[in-house]
Parts: C-alpha cells; sequence; structure tokens
C-alpha cells in the first residue's frame, strides 16, 4: 500500500508523507511519516490549541481586545490581511479567523500574545519533536517577496497583477525551490507523524484541557477549504481539517474524518509539487485519494 500511495503522488506531480492513525492509536500507515517538512499553515493548529489552553487556565483572557495595525499588517491573500484600516478584534476572535480562513495576521498577532516559546513548550510537552515554530507569517511571506527579487509582499503581488513576458516568469519560478520559506532547516517544520498525533490527542481531550480541545475541533470543522480532504469524505461523514500552501509549493492539509458509524481516523498528508505552481488540482485531489487509500487499507488489514 505504501508504494501505490508513493506512485499516487508521483502521478500527481508531487512527493508527499503521510500518516493516518485510528482514533485510539492502535492502527497507522504512514509513509515518510517522521520526514521534516515545511509545516506552513498547518502550524495554526498548535499556535491555536496554545491560545486555547491559556484562556481554559485563566492565564488570557479570550475577550481581550486586540488592535491590529493597517500600517504593520502581515502580508496574506485573504482576510485581514487585505483590510486598509486598523482592525480591533478579541483575542478568541482572532483564534476564529486563524482555523476557519488561515489568516495571517490574526495568526501572528496570537503569536506576538502567547510567544512562540510557549507554542514550542506545548509541542514538547505532547512529543511532537519534529515540530519547531520559527518565525511568524509576516517574516515568511517578506523573505519570500525579497528571496523573489522584490522589495516588499505587496510590490510582487503588483507585479504579478502586471504584464510580463514568459522570460521573467520563469526567472520567478526558478528561484522558488532555494527560498528559505521552503527549506525545513530554516524554517517552521513539522512532520506529518506529529500532525496526526496532535488531531488524535485534541480528539481525545489528552492535547490539553478538555474546553481547549473542544474549541479547537469545531473550528477545524468550520475551515472554509474543502478541496482537500473533504472533498474525499463528503457527507454524511464529517471532517474537520486545517491546511497549510506556500508559494506553489507546499500543499498540506490535516484533519479528522468521522464517519457516520462512528469510525474515526487522523490524517496528516503532506505534500510538495514538483514544480511551483503546477498541478494544484491534481494536488489537491490526491491529498484525498491518499488518506482514502491509507483508512481502506486499514480497515481492511487484519487485527489483532
Amino acid at each position: 500500500m505504501t508504494a501505490r500511495i508513493t506512485d499516487m503522488f508521483e502521478q500527481a506531480g508531487c512527493s508527499g508523507q503521510l500518516c493516518v492513525q485510528s482514533l485510539d492509536g492502535t492502527r497507522e500507515l504512514a509513509i515518510d511519516a517522521d520526514v521534516p517538512v515545511v509545516a506552513a499553515s498547518v502550524i495554526k493548529v498548535n499556535v491555536a490549541l496554545t491560545v486555547e489552553a491559556q484562556f481554559a487556565g485563566g492565564q488570557l483572557d479570550p475577550g481581550e481586545r486586540v488592535v491590529l495595525p493597517a500600517a504593520t499588517r502581515s502580508p496574506g491573500p485573504i482576510g485581514f490581511s487585505l483590510f486598509r484600516d486598523d482592525v480591533e478584534a478579541s483575542l478568541q476572535d482572532l483564534v476564529v479567523a486563524m482555523l476557519t480562513i488561515s489568516d495571517n495576521d490574526a495568526t501572528d498577532a496570537l503569536i506576538r500574545r502567547v510567544g512562540m516559546e510557549a507554542v514550542n513548550a506545548m509541542s514538547a510537552r505532547l512529543g511532537l519533536t519534529g515540530t519547531v515554530l520559527v518565525t511568524d507569517e509576516g517574516t515568511i511571506a517578506t523573505s519570500i517577496a525579497h528571496e523573489a527579487g522584490f522589495a516588499s509582499w505587496d510590490a510582487m503581488w503588483e507585479w504579478a497583477d502586471q504584464p510580463h513576458s514568459a522570460d521573467d516568469e520563469r526567472r520567478l519560478v526558478q528561484r522558488i525551490p532555494a527560498m528559505t520559506a521552503l527549506r525545513p532547516e530554516s524554517t517552521t517544520t513539522t512532520t506529518a507523524q506529529d500532525m496526526a498525533t496532535l488531531l488524535r490527542l485534541i480528539w481525545t481531550s489528552e492535547a490539553g484541557p478538555a474546553p481547549a480541545c473542544e474549541r479547537v475541533r469545531k473550528l477545524m470543522s468550520q475551515q472554509l477549504t474543502k478541496n482537500r480532504l473533504a472533498a474525499a469524505f463528503p457527507p454524511p461523514a464529517r471532517v474537520a481539517a486545517k491546511s497549510g500552501s506556500l508559494v506553489g509549493v507546499v500543499r498540506n492539509e490535516v484533519g479528522v474524518i468521522e464517519f457516520p458509524d462512528g469510525r474515526v481516523y487522523c490524517a496528516a498528508v503532506l505534500a510538495q509539487s514538483h514544480q511551483p505552481w503546477e498541478n494544484t488540482a491534481a494536488i489537491n485531489a490526491v491529498i484525498g485519494a491518499a488518506a482514502t487509500a491509507a483508512i481502506e487499507h486499514l480497515e481492511s488489514a487484519p487485527t489483532g
């Protein structure tokens, strides 16, 4: 089965790492699951759990108001990153924006409030030794723009919106694979094993206070991205997930699939495109297909 899934990744135009676990932890299928890879936005699950645990423990007030200044906004393709004016929101509502639409500015505000050390301490406490938060979303976006040859993230996207030659496009694409943001040793990293285990601990309320785990579960179920795991497991199955993508190369999703008969599986599928910005639809589809194949294998394997 592992060879079959690896071939599925290759046919979709990517490499991939996978870990699928049953909720009780007794069954698992893993493919390169301990290989460190770029986390991208799936690290937001770790940030959310850290923040929600501090809400539950009384260290943070969920209603605390935070101002997100327009002048220092973290770049991103959605949410507060696109706003022109200052925004004020509560900490608990920033968690909503972070998990449902993957808002980068909300994420960075939460990281500043709790500190990277707290997020990494939570991961270490849970035994997630391959997961380390190294920098915030704004720093990652700025590094991508600078290494692409632009003064800022906004300048890069202004260029993208203007007509330019195929040679200019090719030169930009050629810079992408060497970017700091795409090297696990230089940026925020995780493994498929860590993320599947984290989800299992959240779904069994072993990762932290029960209210914190419940809140993360609920918000992940409201993620708007539906073209990866959710597309492979339509209703009546339920999918709660967090996606992560970066410069047309990283295509990740971690999530929990709950079937009507009570079966529950935690899946982490982390993919890297062989060519930036190519085969996007195929890679999105193979994330769900790989998880499906893994679950079918686990259920067909003899037990005991």
